[in-house]
């Protein structure tokens, strides 16, 4: 056992006053690749977490004897944006109370609504109490700073089962993900769905294929500054049609691609030789999962995000073996191409008790309505059997 006495909780101002050795030591062998020292670092060495950002950093860390043996990917934010779990009429009421709700605390992957293990631990030592010690340190952060709540995004089921027993209120998300079921081809794919659907779906890909585009399927250890650029365009123009700005910077996709190629890969979308959109997919080969980040173009032609963000993706799951396509949060159009729901929740700590409890009675109310929503979805699910396994 792991004595109180014998170990330190830190707050860490840098990912990088931890070794990226120590800190992915933490990490089990399907983590992921957005746990890792060399993604969370990037998002800070290029300045999109931190500073004038309004994520300070403040991960949390637990050491014995030195040694780096638990942590949290822990952010101070003065704001809700880049999160994906929409709490803005949370931070509405507390001001009209005359009460500041930021800064909160945020256990979260940066701008990535992707589930994974949020507490850290070195499965060497004894995993629940540092589990404890972690969520103690939380509390405490909390409470000593006069801060208004801790929200921890999209923990695993089994961890979210610990924090509700801690007292944090759980609430749900819908995503949208693609099961691969053995297919040997995407005609085989298609296949599995209902007649309108295959439709659907043919009707969408020749748009795109009457356009003459080709499409290129770059892997990440084989990407060039240039390819980088352009995708970073696509990306940007994406935020600006909707009149924002981008949370990541062309800094940060060219320095996690050096860091991290093989978790990396880009379809660009080619009209006569030239660029004129691009997708991203993250790639995490022990889980067997494929992560859909983000797509842009510069030109607009019918159907091509489709074609370029969802069946090439599709095409090369089925290739590689891929096992689960997560397209990410929201969304419904994803059905159409043969995406299911599936629940995901995060893990919410209230400070004021007053407020706790109306939160409570609007999650108990939120979590009978996606129930419902749920159920709806999957009456129309795109596959041909009437059960959708979730």
């Amino acid at each position: 056992m792991i004595g109180s006495e014998q170990f330190q909780i830190e707050i860490l101002d840098h990912l990088f006053d931890v070794s990226a050795a120590d800190w992915n030591a933490l990490l089990s062998p399907d983590a992921g690749p957005f746990l890792r020292h060399e993604f969370l670092s990037a998002l800070e060495e290029t300045g999109c977490v931190g500073g004038n950002t309004g994520w300070q950093v403040a991960h949390l860390a637990v050491k014995q004897d030195g040694q780096l043996i638990g942590a949290m990917p822990l952010y101070l934010k003065q704001h809700s944006y880049g999160e994906f779990v929409f709490d803005w009429s949370w931070a509405q009421a507390y001001e009209q109370q005359g009460m500041n709700y930021y800064p909160k605390v945020l256990c979260a992957i940066p701008f990535t609504p992707v589930q994974g293990s949020r507490i850290l631990c070195n499965p060497k030592s004894d995993v629940v109490e540092i589990q404890n010690a972690l969520i103690g340190g939380l509390k405490s952060l909390l409470h000593e700073n006069d801060l208004s709540s801790v929200h921890i995004l999209f923990p695993m089921t089994s961890q979210a089962k610990v924090l509700k027993e801690q007292g944090f209120l759980l609430r749900d998300s819908v995503q949208f993900h693609w099961h691969n079921q053995d297919f040997q081809s995407f005609e085989q794919f298609l296949s599995a769905l209902t007649m309108k659907r295959r439709r659907n779906i043919r009707r969408e890909r020749e748009q795109v294929a009457k356009e003459a585009i080709t499409f290129r399927h770059v892997p990440g250890k084989e990407s060039t500054d240039q390819d980088w650029e352009f995708f970073f365009d696509c990306y940007q123009n994406t935020y600006l049609e909707h009149h924002s700005a981008p949370y990541l910077n062309e800094s940060f996709f060219k320095l996690w691609a050096k860091r991290m190629p093989d978790s990396l890969h880009l379809i660009i979308a080619e009209k006569d030789g030239i660029p004129i959109a691009a997708s991203l997919l993250v790639v995490d080969r022990p889980s067997g999962k494929v992560f859909g980040r983000y797509w842009g173009a510069k030109v607009h032609i019918p159907c091509l995000h489709f074609e370029t963000a969802y069946y090439q993706a599709i095409e090369y799951c089925i290739a590689e073996g891929i096992r689960t396509f997560e397209g990410g949060a929201q969304g419904e159009h994803k059905m159409a191409r043969g995406f299911l729901p599936t629940t995901i929740q995060s893990a919410h700590l209230i400070k004021d008790p007053r407020f706790a409890k109306a939160i409570e009675h609007f999650l108990d109310r939120e979590h009978q309505g996606i129930g419902a929503y749920v159920d709806e979805l999957a009456e129309h699910s795109p596959l041909k059997s009437t059960k959708v396994q979730l």
